[in-house]
């Protein structure tokens, strides 16, 4: 397997054990792995900080190769998302209405999201700092994986589920990431091909997902409980967004 068809599929496997595992402890173990991986790997490859660097070096900046790189995993990664259709929400969350569904499914990501910030956040406290931005780019697609399978989830969740196959509802999952809207409110449809108005809303999008974990890891800061605040936060924001689009369309208007 590729380098990164690995990386793709172990942020996918991650983003979707982190979400539903139940306790903090469990969160917490599995994103630290990831990350630590990330971090191996990047050096036994001989892409210590400079290469990292140069890989997702337009962090903060709204194009350039890093955020190219991002945004093809992340596509790539979608696809590999473990995502909970109606029925087996309905099955794990039995007797609870579309709403209280939601509800779940909004803590259970910002919790995720708080584990991923904190694992690669407590970094910044370490006496030899590793390759951070190897480590920052595995947070940014762990971080924005949870989202997606949030979004999508939500969509379930509300009886609203993207057109397509599995493919291409995930697609339009990514753009809805991209846009902060239901799939069905996203302007333009959904064409993800390079120099597409939505390629580079995606590209812009990751820049500032990145650069937020870029920040946690800055001195000064509190690392991981930086990290942990400010992911949870952006992903239930995210959540909420996503939420109101779809209220409007799946429940009855008054």
């Amino acid at each position: 397997m590729a380098e990164s068809d690995e990386i793709s599929l172990r942020a996918a496997e991650v983003a979707a054990d982190v979400t539903e595992a139940e306790r903090e402890q469990d969160r917490r173990r599995v994103t630290a792995a990831f990350m630590s991986a990330a971090s191996s790997g990047a050096r036994m490859a001989g892409q210590g900080t400079r290469a990292a660097r140069r890989r997702i070096g337009a962090v903060g900046r709204g194009a350039g190769s890093g955020t190219s790189w991002l945004a093809a995993q992340v596509t790539a990664m979608a696809p590999r998302l473990r995502v909970r259709d109606q029925a087996a929400l309905r099955e794990q969350f039995p007797g609870l209405s579309a709403e209280e569904i939601a509800d779940a499914l909004l803590d259970g990501a910002s919790h995720a999201s708080a584990a991923a910030g904190g694992a690669v956040g407590v970094w910044a406290a370490l006496p030899a700092l590793p390759a951070f931005p190897a480590e920052v780019a595995a947070e940014t697609l762990v971080l924005v994986g949870i989202e997606i399978k949030l979004i999508a989830e939500l969509h379930e969740a509300y009886g609203t589920p993207a057109p397509g196959n599995f493919a291409e509802r995930m697609s339009a999952y990514v753009a809805a990431w991209a846009h902060r809207r239901g799939v069905y409110m996203i302007p333009g449809g959904v064409v993800l091909a390079t120099g597409s108005p939505l390629a580079r809303l995606l590209r812009r999008r990751l820049a500032a997902r990145a650069g937020r974990s870029a920040f946690a890891l800055a001195p000064l800061l509190t690392g991981a409980a930086a990290g942990a605040y400010f992911n949870s936060r952006e992903t239930r924001r995210l959540g909420q967004d996503i939420r109101r689009d779809l209220r409007r369309r799946a429940l009855p208007q008054h």
